[in-house]
């Protein structure tokens, strides 16, 4: 991997999980320190950074951390409720054992991570779920979408969790009746999807 993937993936990593503040302003020396780098791949990384909305840089305030607005995050919660119940409605029929397989295997490690309240690998998890069943669906654009968005996603749901550890719970039992749902061919599991987000959007929201 590059060095500048590397400055990349430590300084999103640190925004995601709010080591680095919405609304906090950073500088380069900073992240030089940090870090342990040169000026140069953490330049780079920051031209992508604020590509994808993370840092807006400015050459006399410094590094301003972004924040997600409530609009973006309501936004991006109203487009999976609509692209992830698509997702349920096209494959409940249709689900492999082998699919249904991935799926628990999923489950499997969410259950031991939801015991240990460990909000990082569950996040992780969390996404990894939703994403196999967008990529059994197989429309390649609404993965291709969710993939865009998974970062963001990402951080939705760690903030999320970090308010609430105990919610990871409630969401891995979530998820088991969503699995349990396509297991059986049930054309319910598109309304336990929809419930799920709408759930989680209204929790986020409180």
């Amino acid at each position: 991997m590059l060095l500048k993937d590397i400055a990349y993936e430590k300084i999103k990593d640190k925004i995601l999980e709010e080591f680095y503040e919405p609304g906090r302003f950073l500088s380069e020396r900073t992240l030089i320190a940090e870090l342990g780098m040169s000026k140069t791949p953490i330049k780079n990384a920051l031209v992508r950074l604020e590509s994808e909305g993370f840092v807006t840089v400015s050459s006399k305030q410094g590094i301003f951390v972004n924040d997600l607005s409530i609009e973006k995050i309501n936004d991006i919660y109203n487009l999976r409720i609509a692209l992830e119940t698509f997702n349920c409605q096209e494959i409940y029929r249709k689900i492999t054992s082998e699919q249904v397989k991935e799926l628990e295997e999923n489950l499997e490690e969410t259950k031991k991570v939801a015991q240990r309240k460990d909000v990082k690998a569950f996040a992780t998890l969390d996404h990894e779920f939703h994403l196999a069943i967008s990529e059994f669906a197989g429309n390649s654009e609404i993965t291709r979408i969710l993939l865009n968005y998974q970062d963001h996603l990402r951080r939705i749901t760690l903030r999320h969790l970090k308010k609430d550890p105990d919610r990871v719970r409630k969401f891995y039992l979530e998820h088991v009746d969503i699995c349990e749902a396509l297991k059986g061919n049930r054309e319910d599991s598109t309304d336990l999807m929809r419930k799920h987000l709408i759930d989680s959007k209204l929790i986020y929201f409180q």
